[in-house]
């Protein structure tokens, strides 16, 4: 038995405009979606982590909501950043981009993140000077007497919509040139520097500006015009606000339908940042904690709100994440022991209880994807299955239990383990466990006890409850 919604209304709050739109997609029935993804210059870290495994739970919902999902995820391998990286450590740029694409790669794969696609800056560089070279030829790019071309901002009328800025506020974070008509016109290409990499061009040597790289490499791979855009919240601006000009000067109004921006990670209410020092990389964190548990951790905040690192809250990740596999493990028990028994109405009642929480679930992912209130909706079935379901037999209650709890995992990603029990294991484990339960009744604790301790160290936990003794895997 399955809830999922199909049927349903997906609601996203657009950044653009700040308002809640229905989904409706370019091509129906597929959602587009480009994630901006990191410059290689240093490992990862959770304030990157948390806005990839956010919109991993958008990729799933949406999937279990009936769509195909195409994702791109881009790397940025070549960067001011990336260069200086290479000076300091003595060590050639493509060594540096190489090195942390990986170790990135990596850290994808722990966190359990499905990207179709990676394309890399450097990979795409003809396609780059082609876009810019339409920019310049429409009118609204320029060719600087130094061979850098730059995007002229009064080109593009909507330019500070999506940032809600206006033009006192449009600092591109770029020293200014004079060869800039206007001093927040930003660069489409720079001019080649010595001693760094460079391409060739129409303009002569250089390489891409930032903000061109994934305009180009998004229409490349998601057509013209595209559903979703996503990234932290501080790239709105200037580095989404340029995407935009630039796409929509090029490609026409509607590039994007839906902006979407995760918030950051803070330590101590400050926001987590390779600038500031205060950064804890992936790798690190999983050395650790799991990846389960920092799914589970940034999941449990909705994507707009800022999330706090403390030990203090990723240990009561963990707690809570065992709490739910301790109902899923109960729910299991009551399968497997039902008898078939005709339900009662109290064990009706208790399935009504649990289809309303399920369907409480898919209300919450829905509107915006509200994972701490599909959270609060699963979290709630724990509670009827700890305080009316255990003990009982109510086949179809257990049933329904799992189904949610099966659901709830598409989506976060926390309990994949759980879904691939072999039967003959299970039917081994239940075996032992009924051995051990005689040693109980017996009260030859000694070897009951042995039992319980060779069963932990095969990664297996048992849960005594007055009805007896269940298990699942840690």
């Amino acid at each position: 038995m399955s809830l999922s919604p199909s049927h349903m209304k997906v609601s996203i709050l657009n950044t653009l405009g700040k308002r809640k739109e229905e989904l409706t997609t370019v091509t129906p029935g597929v959602v587009k979606m480009y994630v901006c993804g990191p410059t290689v210059q240093d490992l990862v870290h959770l304030g990157h982590g948390r806005t990839f495994v956010a919109f991993d739970g958008v990729v799933r919902y949406l999937k279990m909501a009936g769509y195909d999902v195409i994702r791109v995820q881009n790397i940025t391998d070549i960067d001011d950043k990336i260069i200086s990286k290479a000076s300091q450590e003595g060590r050639s740029w493509e060594d540096v981009a190489d090195h942390y694409s990986r170790e990135y790669l990596e850290a994808m794969r722990s966190l359990k993140v499905g990207i179709d696609m990676h394309p890399k800056v450097t990979k795409h560089i003809g396609e780059i000077v082609d876009f810019v070279s339409r920019l310049i030829d429409k009118g609204n790019a320029y060719v600087a007497p130094s061979g850098s071309v730059y995007f002229d901002v009064t080109t593009y009328p909507a330019y500070g919509e999506l940032s809600n800025t206006k033009m006192e506020e449009w600092d591109q974070g770029e020293e200014f040139l004079k060869e800039k008509r206007h001093p927040y016109d930003f660069a489409l290409w720079k001019s080649a520097k010595p001693g760094e990499p460079n391409w060739d061009s129409p303009w002569g040597k250089g390489r891409p500006g930032w903000h061109i790289e994934c305009s180009t490499m998004s229409s490349r791979y998601l057509g013209g015009k595209f559903d979703i855009h996503g990234g932290g919240a501080d790239l709105v601006f200037p580095h989404h606000e340029n995407e935009r000009a630039q796409s929509e000067a090029l490609l026409g109004s509607g590039w994007v339908r839906y902006w979407m921006h995760a918030s950051f990670v803070t330590v101590r209410k400050e926001k987590m940042a390779k600038s500031k020092g205060n950064f804890i990389s992936i790798k690190d964190a999983l050395s650790k904690w799991s990846p389960s548990v920092l799914r589970y951790w940034f999941l449990s905040t909705h994507y707009r709100s800022e999330v706090d690192f403390s030990e203090e809250a990723l240990q009561e990740a963990s707690n809570a994440l065992n709490r739910l596999k301790d109902a899923l493990a109960v729910a299991r028990s009551v399968v497997r022991e039902s008898k078939g028994f005709r339900a009662s109405d109290a064990d009706v009642e208790i399935q009504r209880k649990i289809v309303r929480l399920h369907a409480e679930f898919h209300e919450r992912m829905s509107d915006d994807f509200d994972t701490p209130g599909a959270l609060a909706s699963i979290h709630r079935v724990a509670g009827v299955v700890f305080s009316e379901l255990q003990g009982r037999d109510n086949l179809l209650g257990g049933m329904l239990a799992v189904n949610a709890f099966r659901e709830f995992n598409q989506v976060f990603g926390v309990m994949d383990e759980e879904f691939w029990e072999g039967a003959r294991t299970a039917e081994v484990i239940d075996a032992v466990l009924k051995v051990r339960n005689v040693l109980r009744e017996r009260k030859m604790f000694d070897l009951s006890d042995e039992l319980r301790s060779a069963l932990a160290k095969a990664g297996i936990k048992v849960l005594d409850g007055k009805e007896g003794s269940t298990w699942r895997f840690e």
